[in-house]
C-alpha cells in the first residue's frame, strides 16, 4: 500500500512539473494533487442492521408453535447483539424452575447444586442468549453448545478425552457477571450487558444473522435444568435446542460459518445437536404473534433486564452510538479501523489516560502507542476461528485489546469491527488478573480478605511453587502461567495428578465451581439472583467479589477473574506499571497481540516500557509433576506464521 501511494504522488508531481506540456507558464498554479487513497479496509465488517419488533415477534411465534408440538412448554428471550433483551415470553405452564448440576462427589461449592424457583430459568435465558451472541461473528456462528465445548476442563468434553488439555475459553462462563463494573445496566441501551449467572453453557440458544450481521440471538428454556453436556459423542436430543432451532428459522447464519465447520486443535467444534429433521412443526405457518400473546403465553418482566409493559422492543444497530459499540472518531487514534465502546450519547467510555498509580505510572502516550501497535499486530494476523465468505480475502484476526495500571484501571479499550463482544468485559478481566497476580500486594491483598477461603488460596499457591515469598511481585506472570495454577490437573490435562493451587479437587470440579476464581464471586450472583426474584430489595453492587476497595465503589477484582491466555504484565525498568491483554480469536493469537504489540511499543518509544525482563518470567518456574517428573509455567505461546502475506515464523521468540 506504502509504494502505491508514493507513486501516485511522485506521479502527481511530475504532471505538476510539466505545466500539462506545451508552452504554459511554469509559474501558473497548479491543482492540488489529489489525496492517497484511504487504506484497504483488513477486516470483515458487519452490516448495519436490527432485530425489529416484526422480526422479534415472528421468532417468538415459531418456537412457541415448536414447543406445542414438542408438548414442552417453554420460556424464550431474544437479545440484540448487545445484550438488551427485547422480549421475554413465557408459555402456559412452562417449568421456569432452575436447578444446577451437583459436583462430581456430592460436594457443593459456588454456583453448583443451586434449586431456584420459578421465573430463575429466565435469567438463565438470559445468560444463554447473551453467550450465542456474544460468542458469534461475521465470520463464525457459536451457540451454547458450541460454548460448552470450549470452556471444560478438557477439549472436547467426553469420558474419552480425559488427559487432554482444558477447552480453549475455559472459565469464560464467569465473565459477563452481574457485578462487573464493565457492563451496562438497564435500561441504558448503549452495549454491552451483563448476565444473570455470567454466560452460559447449556444448549439452547443460537445466535441470529440478517444480511450477514449477527443481531441478537434467542433462547428457550423449560427443562428446569441450567447445565452443561459432558458427552461430546453422542446427542443428547434437547428439546430446547430443537425448539431454539426452529425460532431461528429465516435468521440462520451462513452454513459454512457454523461452528461445526471450525477446527480447535484438530477437534470440529459443535453447532447443534437438533437439526430442522427433529422439527414437529412448519415455522413456516407459525400462528401470528398476537394470536399467541395473552393466550399461548404472555410476556413478562425480569427485574434489571426487562419490562413487559413496554411490549416488545426493537434491537440496536451494531456499529452505531445507540449500541454503544462504534467506529473510533476521526483523529482518535493513529490507525485505521479502530472501534471503541461508548455510552450511548457519543462519549467513548474508556478513552486513553495515565495511570492511577503514581510515580513511575504510565502516561496516556504510552498507553495509546501500546494499543496502536498491538491493533497493528491484530490488522496484519490471520484469524483462528473465522471464515470469510467467497471472494473475501484471508480472514483477519479481531480482538478487543486493553491496557490497565497495576490497579487494575482500564487506561484504554480499542477493538476491531467484529470483534466478539464478549471480550469487553472478558478483557479488562484478562488484564486485570494478570496485573494482580504479578504485583508485590498480591498476597497481602487476598489475605486481607474477608472470606477464609479466598486467604487460604496464598498459602495454596505457595506451598505448590514451593516459594514461602510466591504473589510478592517476584514473578511475572502472563495470564497463560496463572490458568496453569488453576486447572482441575497439573500440567493442564495429565490425569491423576493434582490440581494447580487456584483450583479445586476435579472429583469438586465443575463449571459451576472452579476454585479462587468462582469463589470470589459466588455470593454476588447469588445476590442477584434473589433481587430478579423479589427477596432481595437491592441489586448487587458494579463491584464484584467484596475485597479490599482501592477506591469508593472499585477494587482489584471489580468484574472478576479470568483463567485463560492472552494478558501480559508491562514493566519499566524491572517495575511492574501495568497490563496489556487481547482477545476475541484463538488463545495463541490472543498471546501474541498482547506480547507482540507490547514489544514494539517499547522499541517505538525506545525502551521505556516492554514486556517482564526473561529472568523474572513465570516460564522460569518448575514444579513436581505427575510420574516424579517437573514441569514449568507457561508464559505465551505465539503462533507460526501467524500474519497474512508472509511466511515469519516464532515472530515472539527471542522477545
Amino acid at each position: 500500500m506504502k509504494r502505491s501511494v508514493s507513486s501516485i504522488a511522485i506521479a502527481a508531481l511530475i504532471v505538476g512539473s510539466c505545466g500539462g506540456g506545451g508552452g504554459g507558464d511554469s509559474n501558473t498554479p497548479q491543482p492540488p494533487a489529489p489525496p492517497p487513497p484511504p487504506p484497504a479496509a483488513s477486516f470483515q465488517t458487519p452490516a448495519l442492521e436490527r432485530l425489529t419488533v416484526a422480526d422479534i415477534q415472528r421468532i417468538i411465534a415459531q418456537g412457541v408453535a415448536e414447543a406445542q408440538a414438542q408438548g414442552q412448554p417453554s420460556g424464550f428471550v431474544v437479545i440484540d447483539r448487545v445484550g438488551n433483551v427485547l422480549a421475554v415470553f413465557a408459555m402456559n405452564g412452562a417449568n421456569l424452575t432452575l436447578r444446577t448440576p451437583q459436583a462430581p462427589n456430592g460436594q457443593n461449592d459456588a454456583l453448583q447444586g443451586l434449586n431456584l424457583p420459578a421465573p430463575a430459568a429466565l435469567a438463565g435465558g438470559i445468560s444463554k442468549a447473551l453467550t450465542s451472541s456474544y460468542f458469534s461473528s461475521v465470520g463464525a456462528a457459536f451457540s451454547t453448545r458450541t460454548a460448552n465445548d470450549i470452556v471444560q476442563e478438557t477439549l472436547p468434553p467426553s469420558g474419552a478425552t480425559g488427559g487432554l488439555e482444558s477447552g480453549p475459553l475455559f472459565s469464560v462462563q464467569f465473565s459477563q457477571l452481574p457485578c462487573s463494573d464493565v457492563s451496562s445496566r438497564f435500561p441504558n441501551r448503549a452495549g454491552t450487558h451483563r448476565g444473570p449467572l455470567g454466560a452460559g453453557a447449556d444448549p439452547g440458544s443460537f445466535p441470529l444473522y440478517k444480511n450477514g450481521a449477527v443481531v441478537g440471538a434467542v433462547a428457550v428454556v423449560g427443562d428446569g435444568v441450567y447445565g452443561f453436556d459432558r458427552e461430546y459423542r453422542d446427542n443428547d436430543r434437547s428439546i430446547e435446542e430443537t425448539i431454539a432451532l426452529a425460532a431461528t428459522t429465516g435468521f440462520e447464519p451462513r452454513p459454512e460459518i457454523r461452528a461445526n465447520r471450525i477446527t480447535v486443535d484438530g477437534f470440529l467444534l459443535r453447532y447443534s445437536d437438533a437439526t430442522p429433521a427433529d422439527f414437529r412443526s412448519n415455522p413456516a405457518s407459525a400462528p401470528a404473534f398476537a394470536t399467541i400473546n395473552g393466550t399461548a403465553g404472555n410476556l413478562v418482566s425480569v427485574p434489571g433486564y426487562y419490562d413487559a409493559a413496554a411490549g416488545v422492543v426493537q434491537g440496536t444497530i451494531y456499529g452505531t452510538e445507540e449500541s454503544g459499540v462504534r467506529p473510533a472518531a476521526a483523529g482518535e487514534y493513529g490507525v485505521p479501523e479502530v472501534w471503541v465502546v461508548s455510552d450511548g450519547a457519543g462519549n467513548n467510555r474508556f478513552p486513553v489516560r495515565p495511570g492511577t498509580d503514581g510515580a513511575g505510572a504510565l502516561s496516556a502516550a504510552e498507553v495509546r502507542t501500546m494499543l496502536e501497535e498491538a491493533f497493528q499486530v491484530q490488522r496484519a494476523a490471520r484469524a483462528q476461528l473465522r471464515i470469510e465468505a467467497p471472494g473475501e480475502p484471508e480472514a483477519r484476526a479481531q480482538n478487543t485489546i486493553v491496557v490497565v495500571d497495576t490497579n487494575g484501571e482500564i487506561l484504554g479499550l480499542v477493538r476491531g469491527p467484529d470483534a466478539l463482544p464478549d471480550a469487553i468485559d472478558a478483557v479488562p478481566q484478562k488484564a486485570r488478573t494478570t496485573v494482580f497476580f504479578s504485583s508485590p500486594s498480591a498476597a497481602a491483598y487476598l489475605q486481607a480478605h474477608p472470606d477464609p477461603e479466598v486467604r487460604a488460596y496464598v498459602a495454596a499457591v505457595r506451598t505448590f511453587l514451593g516459594d514461602p515469598n510466591a504473589l510478592t511481585g517476584g514473578t511475572a506472570f502472563a495470564l497463560r502461567s496463572i490458568g496453569n495454577l488453576a486447572r482441575p490437573y497439573f500440567p493442564d490435562g495429565e490425569l491423576a495428578t493434582p490440581p494447580g493451587p487456584l483450583s479445586v479437587p476435579i472429583d469438586r470440579f465443575n463449571i459451576f465451581s472452579t476454585g479462587l476464581q468462582s469463589q470470589l464471586i459466588e455470593d454476588d450472583i447469588i445476590q442477584h439472583i434473589r433481587f430478579i426474584l423479589g427477596l432481595n430489595p437491592a441489586d448487587v453492587p458494579q463491584t464484584c467479589s467484596d475485597a479490599p476497595t482501592i477506591r469508593p465503589g472499585f477494587n482489584r477484582f471489580n468484574n472478576g477473574l479470568t483463567l485463560f491466555a492472552g494478558g501480559v504484565p508491562i514493566y519499566r525498568n524491572g517495575t511492574l506499571v501495568g497490563a496489556i491483554a487481547a482477545s476475541g480469536d484463538g488463545n495463541d493469537q490472543s498471546d501474541m497481540i498482547a506480547f507482540l504489540g507490547l514489544h514494539n511499543a517499547g522499541l517505538k518509544l525506545g525502551g521505556a516500557i516492554g514486556n517482564a525482563p526473561t529472568s523474572i518470567r513465570a516460564d522460569r518456574i518448575f514444579v513436581p509433576a505427575g510420574n516424579g517428573g517437573t514441569s514449568n509455567l507457561r508464559y505465551v505461546r505465539c503462533p507460526f506464521a501467524p500474519f497474512v502475506g508472509s511466511n515469519e515464523q516464532n515472530v515472539c521468540q527471542g522477545k
